[in-house]
């Protein structure tokens, strides 16, 4: 019994196999070139952060921003109303 359904299935086997492993490695790409695209639009997002380049950032871990220091160098920080840049001064 067991081997007359081996003998069935077996022209389909290689179809079948060639359509899963295809399948297995379009998964794969598609999910790389998704992690790839998120971290570039994670990294645009981070780098449009100004705190850097303000004249209040204080570049000390213990204090970064005097003026906001719970949103410095954050992604709150992208608006931040009280940003003077540091060539203006």
């Amino acid at each position: 019994m067991p081997y007359s359904l081996v003998q069935a299935i077996q022209p389909f086997l290689v179809p079948i196999c060639f359509v899963c492993a295809w399948g297995l490695l379009f998964l794969v790409l598609s999910s790389m070139t998704r992690m790839i695209w998120d971290s570039v639009q994670r990294a645009k997002r981070m780098h449009q952060i100004p705190c850097a380049n303000c004249i209040f950032f204080t570049g000390d871990y213990h204090l970064k921003c005097p003026v906001h220091p719970k949103i410095a160098l954050s992604e709150e920080a992208i608006d931040c109303s009280d940003y003077r840049g540091r060539s203006l001064y």
